[in-house]
């Protein structure tokens, strides 16, 4: 009987022999996959689109040339324009109300007299032209954009491609003042190093002179993904991106989407939309034992009372954002119509999104931070081309949607990312909040003054904070 299980026993080691290793070898490389899967870059799917009129063409290809565009006007196009100013009517507003119940009328005739019979809109044709500006189709709507190159390179030093891009209710001509100072530093006082930028600056498309989408959908991911396409259209493998409020999320899943062509992420305003138990936790401790959630005094004292000044204060400057998620075309109506109305309801934005004391003077605070030129300039950019309706739907485009449910919610940036926090900017986000999403934060800067449009207020500020976070991913 011995003798007969000896086969047994040998033919059951042999098996062993086998098995063993074969299982040893299939736990490790499941740990290995399980390991490699843990730090693999999740992105967003590029995929593709259609924005053009009526059905994709099968066959034609699209039209990849690049076409130098002009801003023009006409006679008749002023003659209308100051006829409507004309026939304006005004409601008187309530004693004392300042900008509390929104665009002061009273201030709004002095803005109005000043727009038909001083503001020369040939002459800021003129302004707006002094960059080169393209064209060029991409799927199937003409995108608009500004390209400056630096006029001279001192030797050794290379040129940094950088996409800047604009939000609501702003648009290109925002970045007219910062681009001079990052294309040519050592002319402003900014030759600390060796980093200069041309510049590239479209327009959201629906925004200013690039057309409108003719389908619906059309969201931040796919605006992401057209300017990739410009970019590569431009000759560009790897560049720099910096956004605010929108154009803030639009390079965010630029740099979700293709974080291999996309060197840094600059951004002076933050999308984090992710709750949970982690924040709730860190608000409510965070009043008390900031350094115990991650939180700096001045996070503090930018985030506290919580409740004013994320809670009340957002929603008394967000109503516009309900109208325009829900029946953008209701409301654009009247605008698209009325260039008093939508004076008012952009420049509105430019006062308390700008600081929020404004709301308490008769002016708006408007004319301590721009001039009447700049911001009539950028009203006008809506008006001659139609597009604040355009515009608007892009919230319905992108807020309509459950915010959890989107490709962008589940990916994080991996990218290098610089991250300026102006201090009237509508709301603040801590470092240990903004790592949630922005997983290779280099810099973070508490900047001195400023709110929202950091571009178009403070343009040398902004300027030195991206110079500063580019000169440190060039060292990495």
């Amino acid at each position: 009987q011995t003798i007969l299980c000896l086969p047994r026993s040998f033919e059951y080691s042999q098996k062993n022999a086998v098995l063993v290793p074969v299982a040893v070898l299939g736990v490790g490389g499941m740990l290995v996959y399980w390991l490699r899967s843990r730090h693999k870059i999740k992105t967003i799917e590029m995929g593709d689109g259609w924005w053009g009129s009526g059905e994709r063409p099968l066959k034609r290809k699209e039209d990849e040339s690049i076409r130098p565009f002009k801003i023009e006007t006409s006679d008749k196009e002023i003659e209308d324009l100051h006829c409507r100013l004309e026939q304006a009517r005004y409601t008187p507003p309530l004693e004392g109300a300042a900008f509390h119940y929104g665009f002061n009328s009273s201030y709004l005739r002095k803005v109005v007299a000043y727009w038909r019979n001083q503001f020369d809109w040939r002459k800021q044709v003129e302004v707006l032209n002094k960059y080169p500006h393209f064209q060029t189709t991409i799927e199937g709507i003409d995108i608009h954009f500004i390209h400056v190159k630096p006029s001279y390179v001192p030797h050794g030093r290379a040129v940094q491609p950088l996409l800047m891009v604009h939000g609501w209710p702003g648009s290109f001509y925002e970045f007219y003042k910062i681009i001079p100072l990052l294309t040519e530093p050592a002319k402003h006082d900014l030759n600390e190093g060796d980093v200069v930028f041309e510049v590239i600056c479209p327009s959201i498309p629906g925004y200013g002179f690039s057309e409108a989408p003719h389908q619906k959908g059309f969201d931040t991911i796919a605006t992401a993904r057209i300017f990739h396409k410009l970019m590569n259209r431009l000759g560009f493998k790897e560049y720099y991106l910096q956004g605010g409020d929108w154009g803030s999320r639009i390079t965010t899943n630029m740099a979700q989407m293709l974080p291999q062509s996309v060197k840094g992420l600059h951004l002076n305003f933050v999308f984090v939309s992710r709750q949970g138990l982690r924040r709730m936790i860190s608000v409510m401790l965070g009043a008390y034992v900031p350094w115990l959630v991650g939180l700096t005094r001045e996070d503090v004292r930018r985030t506290y009372p919580f409740i004013q000044k994320n809670i009340y204060e957002l929603l008394r400057e967000s109503g516009y954002l309900h109208i325009q998620a829900t029946k953008p075309d209701t409301a654009g109506c009247g605008l698209n119509d009325s260039p008093v109305g939508l004076a008012a309801y952009i420049l509105e934005k430019f006062s308390t999104w700008t600081d929020k004391s404004f709301l308490h003077k008769d002016d708006g605070g408007l004319e301590s931070k721009y001039s009447l030129d700049e911001l009539l300039t950028n009203v006008m950019i809506y008006w001659v081309t139609s597009s604040i309706v355009s515009s608007m739907r892009f919230y319905k485009e992108n807020i309509s949607k459950d915010p959890g449910l989107t490709a962008d919610a589940r990916v994080g940036v991996d990218v290098p990312t610089g991250i300026a926090a102006f201090p009237q900017e509508l709301v603040h986000t801590p470092r240990a909040w903004a790592k949630e999403i922005f997983k290779n934060i280099i810099t973070y800067s508490y900047m001195p003054r400023g709110g929202h449009f950091a571009a178009f207020e403070e343009p040398k500020l902004l300027a030195q904070d991206i110079m500063r976070f580019v000169r440190k991913v060039e060292q990495l």
